[in-house]
């Protein structure tokens, strides 16, 4: 985990004032799940790093809590051991592009972000234009479930969901891609990546 995620957790500028398109993800599940077993107690299973940045880790529970209880799964009583074990992974990455970084855009470039420029044309040749490139912002987004055997400490479903955008949003999208990770659980999915489009909640209102 790093710090970006608890800084896009509250990045909710975007998600709290206006509604929020379906969240498409692109997730890959894999099942030993055993046949007849109902999903019971669980308890989340905090790596030795997540140990290092307690705060982060409870951020992460969370937000894949309603996920991981929408699939069945209940909190273990305080004291007693749970079924299963879920460990959790996110990373959230914010990375800028322009026009310029394309190699397939050349030509004279005069100033920072604005000035004539000339590239490729979808007709032939080349061609002249003026106009404000302004580089864009792309947001890719990660999650990761893993769920053990609390006895064995055998691994029984494995889930990872991807997505990416250039809007905020991500006291939504996290969460949203929780669900979409368990979406095929206890069975998993013969075909990885599939994609899995998740409706989420109404945004709060401001």
């Amino acid at each position: 985990m790093t710090r970006t995620i608890a800084a896009a957790l509250a990045a909710t500028a975007l998600a709290g004032c206006a509604s929020l398109n379906n969240v498409e993800t692109d997730v890959s599940s894999f099942s030993r799940w055993p046949a007849g077993r109902s999903p019971s107690t669980y308890a989340f299973e905090r790596l030795p790093s997540q140990q290092a940045n307690p705060q982060q880790a409870q951020v992460l529970e969370d937000t894949a809590r309603h996920a991981v209880e929408s699939a069945g799964f209940a909190p273990a009583p305080e004291g007693s051991a749970p079924d299963v074990t879920i460990q959790l992974g996110a990373r959230v990455t914010a990375y800028e592009t322009a026009p310029w970084d394309d190699p397939f855009w050349y030509g004279p470039r005069w100033g920072p972000r604005w000035g004539p420029y000339w590239g490729p044309s979808p007709y032939w040749g080349p061609y002249w234009r003026y106009g404000y490139p302004y580089p864009t912002t792309t947001i890719e987004r990660e999650v990761a479930v893993l769920i053990r055997d609390k006895k064995s400490g055998e691994p029984l479903y494995e889930a990872r969901a991807l997505s990416g955008g250039n809007w905020a949003g991500g006291s939504i999208v996290l969460p949203a891609m929780f669900v979409a990770a368990l979406r095929d659980f206890p069975a998993g999915s013969p075909t990885n990546p599939h994609r899995v489009v998740i409706e989420p909640p109404p945004a709060p209102t401001p």
